[in-house]
């Protein structure tokens, strides 16, 4: 009876190991189901070329905590370095007469390494796990069996240089130098520049003229392409007809190579920017934890607290609740240093009777919140504080009112500063509208998802994205106005979904309002009896 016992047991440790994980990850059909709209925007006979992220080191021999790509993930799953995923339009055939229309490389099972940094998924892994047909190992991406060259577009997004030469043969580094060899890529490759060839390429004989501003702004913010001599004589040319003579030349530049980094840009951008159900379980449930940590924070705030002290406090929710990182560096910042827009030294000892900045958001599952709030490290606000803060809120009503389907990506901010410009001229603090900009220095929106800053196309708002709304104002010491103000921060965040029956305010549980706020600091917290012993 021993060996059906043994069996038994060995079957019930692989049936419970699967277990000891969190069970509320993205599913591998919702990551084939994403894949597959990719294939649907692409265009014919292209193929589109994802890396993993980079291993990154943070001092001698130990590394940041790794953390995959957005896309990368978003597409596969996969959480581990030393990856590519190939995406096909059409349907390609092997030598064995299989067809298929993707490809991923990963890194390979190993005993040794998996003893010290833990249990890779290998091939079978990704097969059984993440629903891949056609998975092969890291080292075999020099075997690629596809002429890269018989493609319209390869498209990728081009590299950042930030990756090392590790040991062995299928790291990131060595993936990504097969690739360039295998894509012909030149060794002065520009997406930019290829971008702005693409875009006069498509230039139709009587909007040349509106094309050549477009490269121009480009022009100005890039100065390595102001050497670039098609791009200075587009923007040069007098007239249609001399453009189009420089178009020519362009068009001949770029039938020289088939690379491309806008497609697949495009693509990424339009896709991440809704979201489907399953995306908005794990972005509600982030956007939540971020709340309640505001919510122990005020609960817990008292004027001996130290920033990192205040940030430890968030964070520790983040954690209590499974969220595995923050979305970003966490921003505390007491008194002046919240004037500083992305403050996280989060070194001041005392906060006093400052107001305290709090921005921070929970990554859980891949997805992040953003959530700010700013309180009175006492409890209590000044009425100077309070006159700031609510121009702040008033301008973030504003904000959330104007985030609805079809209404301009600038909508929010447009609003929001108009309130801004309203409330400080009538508190003296500018005597024209144009000095707001001083003080409140930053856009209102950005979309909200795998990234902080996630992508989108920044066309009209669409249903399912979420944004969010963001206004501040920010008066540091040495300011030109009353020195009653000086030393004032606010920005009050909140994290948007906008749908067709209006916006959705996703993390508002976490008060807003001045009287909320107070009321909410007057709570008992589960912290003002944890003590820890006083050190040298």
């Amino acid at each position: 009876m021993k060996a059906p016992l043994l069996l038994i047991a060995y079957l019930f440790s692989l049936i419970t190991a699967g277990q000891d994980i969190p069970q509320d990850y993205l599913t591998s059909d919702f990551h084939k189901e994403r894949r597959e709209k990719v294939r649907e925007l692409m265009s014919p006979n292209s193929v589109l070329v994802f890396f993993s992220n980079a291993e990154r080191n943070r001092a001698n021999d130990v590394d940041y905590v790794y953390h995959q790509d957005p896309n990368f993930y978003y597409l596969t799953g996969y959480k581990e370095p030393n990856a590519v995923l190939l995406i096909f339009s059409d349907s390609q055939i092997n030598d064995k007469g299989n067809k298929f229309d993707e490809l991923i490389y990963v890194q390979k099972r190993n005993a040794r390494e998996e003893q010290w940094t833990g249990k890779r998924l290998g091939v079978e892994g990704v097969k059984n796990n993440l629903g891949f047909d056609m998975v092969f190992n890291g080292e075999d991406f020099v075997n690629l069996p596809i002429d890269l060259s018989s493609f319209e577009l390869v498209s990728f997004f081009d590299f950042e240089n930030d990756y090392r030469d590790n040991r062995g043969d299928a790291d990131l580094f060595d993936l990504i130098k097969t690739f360039k060899m295998k894509a012909n890529y030149p060794s002065d490759y520009d997406p930019i520049r290829q971008r702005l060839y693409s875009m006069i390429n498509a230039a139709k004989p009587d909007n040349t003229a509106e094309v050549a501003k477009m490269v121009s702004r480009y022009l100005e913010r890039y100065e390595n392409l102001q050497r670039d001599e098609f791009l200075v004589d587009f923007v040069n040319a007098p007239d249609d007809s001399d453009r189009l003579e420089v178009k020519e030349k362009v068009n001949l530049a770029l039938s020289s190579n088939n690379l491309d980094s806008s497609m697949i840009a495009e693509i990424m951008s339009t896709m991440r920017e809704t979201k489907t159900s399953e995306e908005m379980k794990l972005l509600k449930k982030a956007i939540e934890i971020s709340s309640v940590g505001q919510i122990e924070v005020m609960k817990a705030m008292h004027p001996n607290m130290s920033e990192t002290e205040i940030q430890g406090v968030h964070e520790y929710v983040y954690k209590k609740y499974g969220a595995e990182y923050e979305g970003y560096p966490s921003i505390v910042g007491g008194g002046n240093n919240g004037c500083i827009l992305h403050y996280i030294e989060n070194s001041k000892p005392e906060v006093g009777n400052d107001l305290v900045l709090m921005d921070l958001g929970a990554e859980y599952h891949g997805y992040t919140a953003d959530v700010t709030r700013t309180i009175p490290a006492n409890g209590k606000f000044t009425p100077e504080q309070k006159a700031i803060y609510d121009i702040v809120y008033e301008a973030q009503e504003a904000g959330i009112k104007a985030s609805v389907v079809g209404a301009p990506f600038q909508a929010p901010g447009k609003a929001a500063l108009k309130v801004v410009e309203d409330g400080l001229m009538k508190l003296g603090i500018i005597t024209e509208s144009s000095e707001a900009r001083t003080y409140f220095p930053h856009g209102t929106s950005h979309y909200l998802g795998l990234d902080v800053h996630d992508q989108g196309t920044y066309r009209p708002f669409q249903h399912n994205t979420v944004i969010t709304v963001e206004p501040g104002i920010y008066i540091p010491e040495g300011s030109d106005c009353d020195k009653k103000w000086w030393g004032i921060a606010v920005r009050i965040e909140d994290d948007i979904l906008i749908t067709e029956n209006g916006p959705e305010n996703l993390s508002a549980m976490a008060p807003r309002t001045t009287e909320a706020i107070e009321a909410m600091m007057k709570q008992p917290s589960p912290l003002d009896d944890f003590k820890l012993p006083k050190l040298d």
